[in-house]
């Protein structure tokens, strides 16, 4: 995979800052409350015609549930993200969400370093995996 350009850096920054603003206002004035939303990473692809946005939503409980939500109001997002990106951006780039699971994923790590939860000792911890 090649590294981002700048110009890519510079459009996820700017969407980045921008889309939590969009998010936790909607989610606000949605009536959820006690929930955070935050924008993880922005890659931009090199065509600069497709934003990926990963999401870190926190209670994780709420997460898929959320994202659909997100996914299923992505239209309204992007004008939104639009109107308030107009002197920065020519064209908005196509967004797609993502829940980002890495601090999940960090969390099972450290529990397992820390002994918590040995997938040596409990076997069912561990993804089960098909045998070919």
């Amino acid at each position: 995979m090649e590294e981002e350009s700048q110009r890519q850096k510079k459009i996820g920054s700017v969407l980045q800052r921008d889309l939590v603003e969009v998010l936790q206002g909607a989610a606000t004035q949605g009536g959820m409350k006690g929930i955070l939303i935050s924008v993880s990473k922005v890659k931009v692809t090199v065509d600069l015609s497709v934003a990926k946005v990963y999401l870190s939503i926190f209670p994780n409980g709420k997460g898929k549930e959320l994202i659909e939500g997100i996914k299923s109001n992505a239209p309204l997002i992007k004008h939104e993200l639009a109107q308030r990106t107009k002197h920065q951006l020519r064209r908005m780039p196509a967004l797609q969400f993502f829940i980002d699971d890495s601090l999940e994923y960090i969390d099972k790590i450290d529990k397992s370093l820390k002994g918590e939860d040995n997938p040596i000792n409990d076997p069912d911890l561990l993804g089960k995996r098909k045998k070919s």
